[in-house]
């Protein structure tokens, strides 16, 4: 498995936290969305399979969603597949395939750190219409009020000291601020977060370490089952597992 290629992982994807809804429906509000209604037109990039896709397919929002990896968009195109109004293309954060100038909202869930902002930000800014915008959001783990869980953290870095992660919203708020208007393209940056709190079986929380790319290849198989064996362990006397997250998210308007 190579840093970055989901492709082994695209199946256990379902098994990922969502976002906030209320989070979306305030982005929604500042958009002027009702004046727009059924001319308002998003573009998800990276919608991986399709998590965030859904839950604005499900809101009645019209929704192009691209993504490079072909597994992760068959995937996305299975769990989408009951709604007309969205639309599965192959592209990526620089080079979408999208037309110009047909977005009112351009969104990437969890995946525009994978992007070169240095081409990705225009590419975004060339799809957009006036007065557009583009919001880069996370869902990381808020894992500093569970002792539970940052038990488990804690212990992946003993057994895999060197660990660097590669996402995820947990960056400064400065940081990304300064990212998203660093290029030009646009300006008047805002961030917002809410609590989001998960309810997971075991079944489906193993199922979410599995769909974790960095660790296993930074960890290596042995290493990975070793974590993996440790996971399991923490959890054995447990039926449902309570996950928090924090839900971050940064929007810029077009210059």
């Amino acid at each position: 498995m190579k840093q970055g290629d989901f492709t082994k992982l695209a199946k256990q994807y379902i098994n990922r936290p969502a976002y906030s809804q209320l989070l979306l429906e305030n982005l929604l509000k500042i958009m002027e969305y009702k004046t727009k209604n059924e001319t308002f037109q998003i573009v998800e990039v990276g919608a991986g399979t399709g998590k965030l896709t859904k839950m604005l397919l499900e809101m009645g929002l019209s929704v192009i969603a691209v993504e490079p990896n072909d597994a992760m968009r068959e995937e996305g195109i299975k769990y989408t597949n009951k709604f007309e109004n969205v639309q599965w293309l192959k592209g990526s954060g620089e080079e979408t395939g999208i037309k110009d100038n047909i977005a009112d909202w351009v969104i990437m869930a969890s995946s525009f750190h994978w992007t070169d902002p240095q081409k990705s930000l225009p590419e975004f800014a060339r799809i957009l219409k006036s007065e557009g915008y583009f919001t880069a959001m996370w869902n990381p783990r808020n894992i500093k009020i569970s002792e539970f869980h940052t038990n488990i953290e804690e212990n992946i870095k003993k057994i895999v000291p060197e660990l660097k992660r590669v996402s995820s919203g947990i960056q400064s708020t400065q940081e990304w601020e300064y990212v998203l208007v660093s290029t030009g393209d646009f300006k008047n940056c805002f961030f917002m977060e809410t609590d989001h709190m998960e309810l997971m079986s075991k079944e489906r929380y193993m199922g979410a370490w599995h769909s974790v790319n960095d660790i296993q290849v930074q960890a290596g198989v042995q290493r990975w089952n070793e974590i993996i064996a440790m996971i399991e362990k923490e959890i054995k006397d447990l039926e449902i597992i309570e996950v928090p997250y924090k839900i971050r998210a940064w929007t810029a308007k077009k210059v």
